[in-house]
């Protein structure tokens, strides 16, 4: 049975028992506690805390999920995997233990024939809370499942809740027995690998009001409404129906492992750590292709560094498969798309954009693997020189965290040169990162903000706060709370920085692109807050971030709330023409021109696309001819809400990455362009007046930049340089259209200009050699020449003059030291010769004296060595430092 069936059954069987069934969400968590959506259920969060209202009181899906704590494990076991799958169904205040039990069971030994999953009734086992004996009677007496086959376990198996206060309860699972070949009798207790969970129950019935551990919590009492939550990996389900032997083996994963092993030359199943490789670059590539999907991008921080360690850990299991050439990912990236397409169909729709995103980090990383490996090649011709036999900690971390060398290859280049790697010591500084990297994510997720805090808002505001600005620029509300420094306070004074929920609200929260309006809020007691920022940190909740001017604030004050009118008209300007030039560029390169990314400000806007490479100055010019041409149509800026299938169907464009729900609001100007969009928009194209692109740029793998001005702001821009052209015509004595040629021949007689001064400059410094060896002094038999240069001389004329100056005094013992100030930095170069050797002065260790004068470091070779530093008012004493050294010598 083919996962996708797998999917199919589970969903129908519950939609034919009064199941709505819902879409998976997006990867990209709502919550902005977490990253990514780690289990099922996390959709379904806000209608387990009152948060929000269900659509209905039973749902079922198929919910997309990410974890990566065990990703060492990925591949190593039959059932660690980054990317799964959670089928559900979900009782909010309807059934309850019965009916979940019932449901589970009928489902799971119902004949295959007949739509159900087949399971031998006498290869299930189930285990129960140890004091839920109510679950384990319906387990023997409602469904006839002997008592030997029904086990009790503790809080530590057997009971659920989210890690915080709030609905937690016991739960009920139930285990596939594999046969003796792959493990001990006796039951789940005994042996999980032979038998192997497949469905979790989870009853909710108790409110729990302090949470320390897993095992560790306060129950406040009873629900007043009891819930059913349940789980069963598809992914699980699919490796026991297809009768293979783990998940890599189903067929979604076992098409790109096939793929894998064709394109590397290798066969699955021959050797272990072959297969090891093969297992996790399936699952990366799989991983990676749903969260590009989704719209997460590859970077060095949050959810984009978890999807570049998969996609470089897949890059670099294929080099050790002996794939070394690029495209491969391409390749695993389309095998990805046609294996999950049958369950997601926006895969192909959103092929080509996917395949931009991880083709562009592919081709990073393999010029990242080739720099890092020359730095490797350095290292360990350092530690052989220096007699070591181990790679230092600092040395890794550093390919690591600076070049994205992985350290798993690290320790295996380092055994074939023969050498070790520490990696107590690199496993300590990336320990540290990780602390300082936590510490940073959690200020940054929601600000001085508790997430309590918002659940208790959002309440307060009856599930969502009424966005009235579509149609209105004021209007009046309730002030439904008040937070001061991220807690709630009754009432707050003149000066207060404040966050303020309304029940409704005209301002826009920022988001799409999209920034926030400002304006004022004035409250019935007669305080005044004025408006800087609005956010929606949860969905369906508009926090107005502002001062207090006047008065007090306080809850459960009438307002009156009001938006700045011409700084919304300027953003909504440059948001209709975000959406023209999108289209533009997609008429002019192609579907794969994907938005990546947007920001939409008074006068201004910036659009991010995804792109193999930099666009041409004539395809930039195209789509601002034709983007203005439409203006001067004054096409009509429309908009309305449908289904996400109608819209579809008449071609809006769905951003790459977007969450939408099953109604979605498109915007259309004229036949030009049509997407779907939540901001705001000006009612006709002639209202832009005129855009300008100024430029595009790269702003990381894949994906580029194009930067330009709306309205006023694109006239004063034309203004200015119409003016500066002007006067450049004026001062060249050239006619507009000739300053190109004259400006380029203008800096090319500048450059031969420099060139020429640098030479001279660099003559004059080498002739100072002769008469610098001439007054070389002798300290205790070393002939020693401390010279500070002009300022401004170079590093490598410093480094010639030492070494010209050395070689005049070969016959001798001799230490030459020059030290210059090129860039307000001073540089230190200190040569020694043979004899100078003989008695153990070496450059290296003097530079080293002279660098910490200056209050900086370097290092070299022994007869030649360079440093630096930041102070250079200390070069007499780096010079004196030095002096004194060969003296001790």
């Amino acid at each position: 049975m083919k996962s996708a069936e797998v999917a199919r059954r589970f969903l129908g069987f519950f939609e034919e028992r009064g199941h709505l069934v819902t879409p998976s969400a997006s990867l990209v968590a709502e919550d902005p506690t977490l990253l990514l959506v780690p289990a099922g259920m996390v959709p379904f969060k806000p209608y387990f805390l009152g948060q929000r209202t269900p659509p209905a009181p039973r749902m079922t899906s198929a919910q997309k999920c990410v974890r990566t704590p065990d990703i060492e494990e990925v591949g190593r076991t039959a059932r660690h995997a980054t990317f799964f799958q959670m089928l559900g169904n979900f009782s909010l205040g309807d059934y309850f233990k019965e009916g979940a039990v019932t449901y589970a069971w009928e489902l799971l030994t119902r004949p295959q024939a007949d739509g159900g999953f087949g399971f031998p009734e006498d290869r299930l086992w189930v285990t129960v809370y140890e004091d839920d004996d109510e679950a384990r009677d319906l387990w023997h007496a409602r469904v006839g499942v002997p008592l030997d086959r029904i086990q009790r376990r503790g809080l530590a198996d057997n009971y659920w809740h989210m890690g915080v206060p709030g609905p937690g309860g016991p739960c009920s699972e139930i285990y596939y027995d594999r046969g003796p070949d792959h493990g001990r009798e006796g039951g789940p207790v005994a042996d999980e690998d032979r038998y192997l969970e497949v469905w979790n129950l989870v009853f909710m019935q108790e409110q729990l009001s302090a949470v320390r551990s897993k095992t560790d919590f306060d129950v406040a009492g009873g629900l007043p409404a009891r819930n059913i939550d349940t789980g069963m990996g598809l992914e699980r389900m699919a490796a026991i129906l297809q009768g293979v032997g783990n998940i890599y083996e189903t067929d979604t994963l076992r098409t790109v492992l096939d793929r894998a092993a064709d394109l590397t030359g290798t066969a699955y199943g021959r050797e272990r750590r072959a297969d090891v490789s093969l297992r996790v670059v399936a699952d990366h590539v799989r991983t990676g292709t749903m969260l590009v999907a989704d719209g997460v991008r590859p970077g060095n921080e949050g959810r984009g560094y978890v999807l570049r360690r998969l996609l470089r850990r897949a890059v670099r299991n294929l080099r050790l498969l002996g794939g070394r050439e690029a495209g491969l990912l391409h390749e695993l990236t389309g095998a990805a798309i046609a294996a999950m397409g049958e369950q997601y169909g926006d895969l192909a729709r959103t092929a080509d954009s996917v395949h931009a995103v991880i083709d562009a980090e592919e081709e990073s990383f393999l010029a990242t693997l080739r720099t890092g490996t020359a730095l490797f090649d350095t290292a360990v011709a350092d530690t052989k020189r220096a007699g070591g036999a181990r790679l230092a900690g600092d040395q890794a971390f550093r390919l690591h965290d600076t070049y994205g060398f992985p350290i798993d290859l690290t320790l295996e280049m380092a055994a074939e040169q023969g050498l070790q790697v520490d990696e107590d010591g690199f496993r300590r500084l990336m320990a540290e990162q990780r602390d300082r990297a936590k510490a940073d994510a959690r200020e940054k997720k929601t600000g001085n903000l508790d997430v309590s805090v918002l659940d208790d808002l959002l309440v307060g505001a009856g599930g969502t706060v009424d966005f009235i600005g579509y149609d209105a620029v004021r209007g009046d509300a309730r002030v439904v709370g008040l937070l001061v420094g991220g807690a709630g306070v009754p009432a707050a004074g003149e000066g207060a920085e404040v966050e303020v929920v309304l029940d409704r609200t005209p301002f826009y929260a920022e988001g799409g692109g999209q920034l926030a309006d400002q304006g004022a809020i004035r409250t019935g007691s007669g305080a005044e807050i004025a408006v800087t920022d609005v956010q929606a940190p949860l969905p369906g909740l508009i926090v107005h971030r502002g001062r207090v001017v006047k008065g007090e604030a306080r809850a459960g004050d009438t307002a009156h709330a009001e938006i700045d009118l011409a700084r919304r008209r300027a953003i909504s300007r440059s948001h209709t023409a975000t959406h023209m030039v999108h289209a533009g560029f997609r008429r002019a390169l192609g579907d794969s021109a994907a938005q990546a990314g947007s920001e939409n400000s008074p006068g201004r806007f910036r659009f991010d696309f995804t792109a193999a490479g930099a666009v041409p100055a004539s395809v930039l010019r195209d789509v601002e001819d034709e983007v203005n041409e439409v203006l001067v149509d004054d096409l009509e800026v429309r908009s309305f809400h449908t289904s996400l299938d109608e819209a579809r169907a008449m071609g809006a464009l769905a951003l790459f990455g977007e969450k939408y729900g099953d109604e979605v609001r498109v915007v259309e100007v004229g036949d030009y362009s049509r997407e779907l969009c939540g901001g705001t928009h000006v009612a006709s194209s002639g209202r832009l007046g005129l855009v300008k692109v100024l430029g595009e740029s790269s702003i990381g793998a894949g994906v580029r930049r194009v930067e330009a001005l709306v309205g006023i702001d694109a006239f004063r821009f034309l203004a200015r340089e119409n003016v500066l052209v002007a006067q450049l015509s004026e001062q060249l004595k050239a006619r507009k259209e000739e300053l190109p040629e004259r400006v380029a021949g203008l800096v090319a007689r500048l450059r031969d200009a420099e060139r020429d001064l640098e030479r001279l400059r660099s003559q004059q410094v080498l002739a100072a050699a002769g008469s610098l060896a001439e007054g070389a002094r002798d300290i205790g038999g070393v002939a020693f020449v401390g010279h500070r240069a002009p300022d401004g001389t170079g590093a490598d004329d410093l480094r010639r003059l030492a070494a010209d100056v050395r070689g005049r005094l070969a016959a001798r013992p001799a230490v030459v030291m020059i030290i210059g100030v090129p860039r307000d930095r001073p540089v230190v170069v200190i040569a020694t010769s043979d004899g100078a050797r003989e008695r153990g002065l070496t450059a290296g260790a003097l530079v080293g004296t002279a660098a910490r004068a200056l209050g900086g470091g370097g290092g070299g070779k022994d007869d030649l060595a360079q440093g630096g530093g930041a102070n250079a008012a200390a070069v007499g004493d780096a010079l004196a430092a030095v002096e004194r050294a060969v003296g001790a010598a």
